[in-house]
Order: C-alpha cells, then structure tokens, then sequence
C-alpha cells in the first residue's frame, strides 16, 4: 500500500523534479544500460530519508508473479508517459482521447493478468510504442495520403449480361504498418451509379496487414490485390462507369473512425438504344427522346353522342437509338357544360381509368394505345379535343413528359318529321297543275344544312323546292305546284325525296309520298266541234234575221255533257285496259325468264 500511497500523493513532486533530476536519470540510464529512464522514481521526503546521490530503482526483469505495487508502477510509468506525449506533440482534444482509451485498455489487463514481472515490462514497453505511433500520426491524417490505389491498375473494358472480375491493387505508401483491412465496394441499384447486377453477398474482402515503406519499390512490391466478381447488368449503358471502393483498418492500435474511399473506373458496351453515360455518372450530350401521335382511329368510325366507342391512337418513339421505358399515356377529355359550376368530360372510359402503361417502346417504333370510351349523349355535333400527357424515362434521365391532343367528331342523330302534306287538287289532267304544301320540323339535336324537296313522278314535270338550313327546333315550309305531265299509269303515287347535309357536308335522303292522279285530256277536239257547230247554227239563224233557238242551245249544252261524261268513262276503260296489259306483259316476262333458267 505504500506504493499506492506514493502513486496518489507524489505525482506533482515527481513531475515538478527540475532539469537537474533529469539530468542525474539520464546519466543513471546511460550508466545502467538495461535501466528504463521512466523506471527512476523519487522517494518521498518525509519517509525515507534519501541522500543526494541515492535513487531507487523499479526491477523489471524477473520471472516471480507480479503483484498489486507491480501492477501500480506500470500505471505510474504508462500515465507519465501518456502526459509527456502530450506536452512534447501539442496534442489535441481528440488525440488524447484516443491516447486515454490505450492507457485504459493497458490497465485494466494488467489489473486482470497473471503475468511474470518480465511480461509486464515488456507489454507497457508496447503500450507506449502504441501511444508514440498514435500521437505521431495524429489520426487526423487523410488515408489517402499513404493509401493508393497501385499504378499497374488498367480500366477493364465490359460488356452488357458478361461476367467480370475485377482486381484492385491497393499499395500502402506510409511508414506505419496497416492492420484488419476490410474493403468493401459501394454498390447501388440504379443503372447510372452501378453497372453491375446489385448483390449484397460476396463483396466484403478482407486483409491482415499492409506493411509501411521507405519506397515506392518497396510499396509496390507489398501491394495487396483484392479480387471481385460481377456480373454486368443487361441494361447497361455504354461509357465509363466510376467504381467506389470504402477501405477501413488500423493503425498503431487506432482503429479509423471513417473508411478511406478509393474510385476506379470501368468502360461499359451496352446493347444498342441503352442510352450513353459519362465517366461522372452523368447522361452523355445528345437529343432527348419524343414520343409523339401519328394518328388514330375509332371504331365505329363515326361517333354518335351517346354511344361507346373503342379508340386506337398510335405514337411513336422518335429517338433512333434510344428505348423509352416505363410509358404512361394519360387521356383526359375537355371539359363541357354551359358554366363553371357544371361541367363534365365529353368522353368517359369505360373502365373507370383514363391511363395506359406500357413497359417500354424501342427506337424508331410505333406502338398502339387502345382505350374504350363513351360520349355523353348530349353533346354537341362538333369535334372534341382529347388531350394525351405522356411520361417516360428514357436511359439516365427520368420523368420525361409529352403532351399530344386528338380530336374526335362526334355526330349527333339527325332527325326530322313533316306535316300531312296537303294536295289541291289531287285529280289533274295533263298540262293543268296541283298545289303541294307541307312543313318540315327539325325535332333533333343537330343542324340541317342545306335542305332541299324534289317531287318525282312519272305523271309529272320534275320539281323541288330549296329550304335552307335548319336549325334544331325550327320549321322549313314547303309550297309547289306539280304540273301533269303524263296520264297516271299506277296508283298515283308521287314520291317525295328531302334531302339535306350534316356539318361535314355529308348528304343524307329520306323519302315520303303523296297522291296525285294526271288524266289525258280527251275531250278538247269534241268541245271545240260543238262550239263550231253552234256558232254556224247562230251565224245561219242570224242571217235568215231570226232569233237564236233557245232549246238548240240547251240541248247542245246538253249534249256537249252527255259527251264528256262518254269520254271520260272511254278514258277511264282505256286506261283500265293498259295497266290490265301492262301487268300482262310483266307477268309473261318473268314467266319466260324463269323458263330460260
């Protein structure tokens, strides 16, 4: 205990001695040749009575078991020893504090070792080469100082889905010996930062020691070579790709609190359109790729507004040596409605979704996008836009974004009806006229263009009547006289065609009838010889100066009567014997056509 006692209590005065007794120990150390210089300790004054020239010495060489005062010298020696250091260096904050985790180690070991008094010594002796070589180094010295990857290092040329294996040459240009390196890629699973396939396993290489050097010759020659295997990645771009590698390890007993980072390089071939990457990691100059819209089509090819269509937009890929990747086309429709707080998209998919992906389009090709669609039923008969946004990646740049639009006619069912058209007279003879009047209502949605009436009929001389345009809801009128042309040969039918445009310009023709018989004009020449007659009859009756007979008259009025009503029952057995005829002459025609097959 009176070891202890002194280690406590006379530190200061040991330390406080002066030159002189550092003096008188290196003399003693000289003269010793075995003795330590740390191993002279002073006596305390008041008790034991030392002379001048009368030092005590601590043994150090002995094969007995050390004991509690043994254990408390090694202290007392590592501590001064860690103190001066630290005076003698100008020692930072946090250099000491790696010193102090050395001195801490050493005494709780000898504390708790059975150990010979020789073994002591001899760990202390290490002990301090450890602090000396930690004060030295300073631990803030960069690794790469004397950390070096070895020139004999050449860039490795691979190509896309090949396997490699890597060498790096890693040479220690320092003095001081390396211990428990560890090495260690920084690896990633982006293509632009790594260009082999990502793994976790097998990567970790490991070495006992580097030696330190006076030479370069010297370095080189133990240079430690750490060998890795990869395989490059089949969507690797071609160029340089930097390799990362994180180097951990120890010196002089120091463990270093942050890896060393060396970087190679590597030159990459990857397939063609992988796109081009520079030896920063970065994407090399060139166009950026575009997809654009050539075209669409629906089917049915002409819309209604009401009705579910399937829609085919084609795009492509404009890069010639470029593939983009992860495609998303997002449809949206503009927006309709009379005001703000009411609108709503003119075209609604289907499926609920508006969006189409596609994993990738290939350079210079097309592609389909294929998306089902319903028209809201009260749309306009117009065109309207459908906008489509695009988002891709294409090699190292992501989230590349397009904007094409297309636009769909949508038609509108046309619709019309007319009044009971109204024909004065119906009953006509050949050369007199008919009046024809009705009215066309437009009860659709859309405009009627240019609406037109033609009355067709063999009985009748051509006519037609131009309407205009009519707009949904409105009324067109339509006033024509038919002439006779011809005697009626069938039932009286006239047919009626009305025809009109849509906003295309397309025609459209529906067809309607009206009932107008044409008879021939059978009793002029007998009219007029009565009226000759009658005339001679008066001019005779005047020149015998007598006054007309007033029952000639009446009995030839009479009798012009009785004639026409003669002609007109000939007229109509005639006519009755000519369509008797005509039904006979077609019915024997197709008899004799059925013959001859």
């Amino acid at each position: 205990m009176e070891k202890k006692r002194r280690f406590q209590n006379s530190r200061i005065r040991q330390l406080a001695g002066g030159l002189a007794g550092l003096f008188f120990a290196l003399s003693v150390f000289v003269q010793a040749g075995s003795w330590d210089m740390a191993s002279v300790v002073y006596a305390e004054e008041d008790k034991e009575s030392v002379s001048e020239n009368e030092i005590e010495y601590v043994e150090r060489n002995s094969d007995r078991v050390i004991t509690d005062d043994d254990r408390f010298d090694a202290d007392e020696d590592l501590l001064y020893y860690m103190q001066s250091l630290e005076v003698r260096y100008h020692l930072d904050e946090k250099v000491m504090e790696g010193l102090h985790k050395l001195f801490d180690s050493a005494v709780y070991y000898i504390a708790n070792t059975e150990m010979s008094l020789t073994e002591m010594w001899s760990y202390v002796s290490s002990v301090k080469g450890n602090m000396e070589s930690a004060a030295i180094a300073k631990v803030s010295q960069t690794t790469s100082e004397f950390l070096q990857v070895a020139d004999n290092w050449q860039t490795p040329v691979v190509s896309y889905g090949q396997g490699v294996s890597i060498v790096l040459p890693i040479v220690n240009f320092g003095t001081e010996e390396l211990n428990d390196l560890i090495v260690e890629p920084k690896i990633s699973t982006l293509v632009t930062e790594w260009p082999f396939e990502p793994d976790t396993t097998n990567y970790l290489q490991t070495e006992p020691f580097i030696p330190g050097c006076q030479t370069k010759e010297a370095a080189m020659a133990n240079r430690r070579e750490f060998t890795f295997h990869f395989k490059t990645r089949s969507d690797v771009m071609t160029g340089y790709y930097p390799l990362k590698f994180q180097i951990s390890y120890t010196k002089a007993g120091v463990r270093s609190e942050e890896p060393v980072e060396l970087t190679v390089f590597v030159k990459t071939v990857g397939k063609p359109g992988s796109g081009m990457i520079g030896g920063n990691g970065q994407e090399a100059s060139g166009s950026k790729p575009r997809i654009v819209v050539t075209g669409f089509e629906t089917n049915p090819a002409q819309v209604f507004a009401g009705e579910t269509f399937t829609l085919t937009i084609h795009v492509k890929n404009t890069s010639k040596d470029t593939t983009v990747t992860n495609v998303l086309f997002d449809m949206q429709a503009a927006q309709e409605g009379e005001d703000k707080t009411n609108t709503y998209s003119a075209f609604l998919p289907t499926s609920g979704s508006s969006s189409v992906y596609m994993e990738k389009i290939a350079p210079d090709t097309s592609a389909d996008i294929v998306i089902e669609m319903t028209a809201k039923a009260d749309l306009a008969q117009k065109p309207y836009v459908l906008d489509v946004n695009m988002k891709y990646d294409a090699a190292t740049v992501f989230d590349l974004t397009d904007k094409a639009s297309v636009s769909i006619p949508i038609s509108q069912e046309s619709r019309f009806d007319t009044s009971i058209p109204e024909v004065v007279p119906d009953n006509i003879e050949v050369g007199s006229q008919s009046n024809v009047m009705f009215s066309i209502y437009n009860t659709g949605k859309t405009t009627l263009y240019n609406v037109q009436v033609k009355f067709i009929a063999d009985s009748i001389a051509e006519a037609s009547a131009f309407v205009g345009n009519l707009q949904s809801g409105n009324t067109g009128n339509v006033d024509v006289m038919l002439t006779g042309a011809a005697a009626t040969m069938d039932d009286g039918i006239v047919k009626v065609e009305i025809s009109y445009e849509d906003d295309a310009g397309n025609v459209t023709t529906a067809e309607k009838e009206i009932t107008l018989f044409v008879n021939e004009a059978m009793m002029d020449d007998m009219m007029m010889g009565d009226d000759m007659m009658t005339e001679g009859d008066m001019m005779m009756e005047g020149e015998g100066g007598g006054k007309p007979k007033t029952g000639l008259i009446v009995g030839g009025v009479s009798g012009v009567t009785a004639l026409a009503a003669a002609g007109l029952g000939v007229f109509l057995k005639l006519r009755k014997k000519k369509k008797a005829a005509a039904a006979e002459a077609a019915e024997l025609a197709e008899l004799e056509k059925d013959l001859l097959q």
